[in-house]
């Protein structure tokens, strides 16, 4: 059973696929760029009082993404964006070399449901992946459900596909433009035809079965105004049962007017004895609640009534509960109680914490322990009474995801990848431990031509922070190196080595590309998390400092040689580095960031994000400290900033881009020299999640030629 709780939280927060747009005609390598001049953008001063200090806010009218002024202003800061970007030399050469790399065909791991195998597939270049099935004993392949016939230019996206009990109907999430608002479909599996209307309103939401009665999702009230920015603070879950309107779905938790929650979940379990309930106001740390569903009527038992730690139900047998919790153990450890006494204080360990950070997954009644060592993969296989089976034999360094399924399967599938090796999936006999190799990548690239080394350096207070760095064998260690330093440093989420086709387009040009495990984030436990939070978020900041302080002592790139890229929280990281130290790279590429720290929490679901940062109205304190770093309060005039890329999206509800129109707004007031501060605004699409695959080539084409021009190479 892998958690509700644990997928909302990475999709909420998890690592993004970032968005694309257009292209033009290659112009002569010769050809001088024009940059046309920045619209302008006019003053509206609004002041904000905190603890008696007055903020100006003078593009406040910016935030407001149904007027005909913001309207007219993304389009016209795109014409300039794009015009200028049309110029830039090795675009075709790029388009060309992205299209082959994302080329290749691309499945998933068979999932077995009502007598069918079903699996993802995606041809190289569809702009979302198929659903196909295979009858049981059978050989022949059909398409169950394709999303790129759901909309002309591929974006409407399909998320959270579900099927009931017997696997005769099956629920699936819809998204358009990249909205984090959703609809729900219910279908026949043996018809496709529609089980009642679809079911509206639904955000930050899974999809889990009663058996074959109904469905358990979430959803918010309306929001007062723009659906697209608007806050959202009441999440709620409901029951959906089938054949039933959805207007007479049932609140099944969070309907209370005096007690309400940001982030609300629920998920069955796999012997649908049990619904766990999920509820948080923040990212991190949640409250747990069972109901048994055998009992009539349903009552609500109390696991943890506090949101001190992040708390998993994962598997259940009979009355005994297993509970993956990072309560009182940092680093994570799994539990075990029975369903008389569910309370922490009569928790058992059956998995103890270790100096390692830990995540769980179960399938074919077994749990494997997911270690991280240094951001490296490390997987041990224990039987249900915690007896170490065996460690899991891995082909390398890198990251093993996957190792679930369900408790009768007896074959379980994890795929493997680092920076330059693409991911293979295999599968793994759990009785004997064996694996093999299921499906190979046909990725047309050859990782043998690149090394990927992991290097430690000292951040600003001493501490070492590690770092992964790929490029092609051979490298000369000059300073002269084209460079991507990456990072995130947030949520408790941790960069682990994957392979991206984007980024091995960049290797490819001869590129370098460096991550940074920076604090705030997840490798090194809770510890390694609260230490990038709120008073301590600088730490962030100074150790991306310190990493492209290491690139260029150590030959790898000069600041001039030197970009800076992160999306989301990653986008504060790159606003708030290329306003303390402008001189420490030559382009900075802030991608759908949280810019505007003293505004963050007044739109859409901002407000949970308040663990991580604090928010400009807990103390006098708290409000010093974010507006010391807040990227849209800290641009001087008279600066020369990097050649800068913001990059956002016109539908991004998460992180909405009035963070970006600001941030633009200001640079481009204020910068001084010949760099070129540009926003790039794609319209029909969101913070990532489901971008078709065009539009992420044409971004990627955008940002590399970008990037490349500005640090010489040409």
């Amino acid at each position: 059973m892998k958690s509700t709780r644990s997928i909302l939280m990475a999709s909420l927060i998890g690592a993004l696929s970032l968005i694309g747009c257009s292209q033009s005609n290659e112009p002569s390598e010769a050809t001088t760029l024009t940059l046309k001049a920045y619209p302008t953008t006019q003053t509206k001063p609004v002041v904000d009082s905190y603890f008696g200090t007055e903020i100006e806010d003078p593009y406040r009218w910016l935030e407001d993404d149904r007027s005909e002024e913001t309207e007219s202003w993304v389009k016209a800061q795109n014409a300039v964006t794009f015009d200028y970007l049309s110029q830039l030399p090795s675009r075709d050469r790029l388009r060309e070399r992205l299209t082959r790399l994302m080329d290749y065909e691309r499945e998933s791991a068979p999932f077995e449901e009502g007598g069918y195998t079903y699996f993802y597939r995606n041809d190289g270049l569809q702009n979302q992946s198929v659903v196909y099935r295979v009858k049981e004993g059978g050989t022949d392949e059909e398409v169950f459900l394709d999303p790129n016939t759901f909309s002309e230019d591929g974006t409407v996206s399909m998320s959270s596909l579900s099927f009931s009990e017997d696997g005769s109907m099956a629920a699936y999430q819809l998204s358009e433009g990249g909205s984090d608002w959703r609809t729900i479909h219910i279908i026949n599996t043996s018809t496709r035809e529609a089980i009642g209307s679809p079911i509206e309103q639904v955000k930050f939401s899974g999809i889990s079965w009663r058996g074959n009665e109904g469905i358990y999702f979430s959803r918010y009230d309306k929001p007062d105004g723009s659906e697209l920015s608007a806050k959202t603070d009441h999440h709620k879950l409901y029951y959906h049962a089938i054949g039933a309107p959805s207007d007479q779905d049932e609140i099944v938790f969070g309907g209370n007017e005096a007690q309400k929650y940001r982030y609300v979940s629920g998920s069955v379990s796999e012997d649908n004895r049990f619904l766990a309930i999920y509820a948080a106001n923040t990212t991190s740390g949640n409250e747990l609640y069972l109901i048994d569903l055998e009992k009539e009527p349903s009552k609500l038992i109390t696991v943890l009534d506090h949101a001190d730690s992040d708390t998993s139900l994962i598997h259940t047998q009979g009355d005994t509960l297993f509970f993956e919790t990072n309560l009182n153990a940092p680093n994570t450890k799994l539990t075990v109680a029975q369903l008389s006494n569910p309370s922490p204080e009569d928790w058992e360990d059956l998995i103890p914490e270790t100096d390692n950070v830990l995540g769980l997954s179960a399938g074919a009644g077994y749990f494997y322990a997911h270690y991280m060592v240094d951001a490296i993969s490390k997987v041990l296989q224990y039987d249900t009474n915690g007896t170490l089976i065996r460690t899991i034999d891995l082909p390398g360094p890198g990251s093993a995801r996957g190792f679930y399924g369900k408790q009768t399967a007896d074959t379980l599938y994890y795929t493997f990848t680092n920076y330059k090796t693409p991911s293979t999936l295999f599968s793994l006999n759990p009785t004997s431990g064996e694996s093999a190799v299921y499906r190979e990548s046909k990725a047309k690239f050859d990782s043998a031509d690149y090394d990927s080394i992991q290097v430690f350096y000292a951040s600003k207070d001493g501490t070492q922070i590690p770092m992964i760095i790929t490029h092609k064998k051979g490298l000369k260690l000059d300073g002269n190196n084209p460079t991507i330093l990456y990072g995130y440093g947030g949520f408790n989420i941790s960069l682990t080595p994957s392979f991206s086709s984007t980024v091995a387009a960049w290797l490819e040009e001869g590129g370098v590309y460096a991550v940074a495990n920076l604090r705030g984030g997840g490798e090194y436990g809770k510890a390694w998390h609260l230490a990038g939070t709120k008073m301590q978020k600088q730490n962030v900041f100074d150790d991306f400092i310190s990493a492209a302080e290491y690139l260029n002592k150590n030959g790898y790139a000069r600041a001039d040689k030197l970009a800076l890229r992160g999306g989301s929280n990653g986008g504060l990281l790159v606003g708030a580095v290329m306003t303390q130290r402008p001189d420490v790279a030559a382009v900075a590429l802030p991608a759908v960031g949280v810019l505007d720290m003293l505004r963050y929490h007044t739109f859409t679901a901002g407000a949970g994000w308040a663990y991580d940062y604090g928010t400009s109205e807990d103390s006098p304190e708290m409000f010093a400290y974010l507006r010391a770093y807040s990227p849209v309060h800290n641009v001087r005039k008279g600066v020369a900033y990097p050649a800068t890329l913001v990059t956002t999206a016109d539908h991004d509800d998460r992180v909405v881009p009035a963070h970006s129109f600001k941030f633009a707004a200001h640079l481009q007031a204020k910068q001084t020299g010949d760099n070129p501060v540009l926003i790039r605004i794609e319209t029909d699409a969101g913070h990532g999640a489901g971008t078709p695959t065009a539009k992420t080539i044409d971004q990627y084409v955008d940002i590399y030629a970008f990037t490349l021009y500005h640090l010489g190479i040409r």
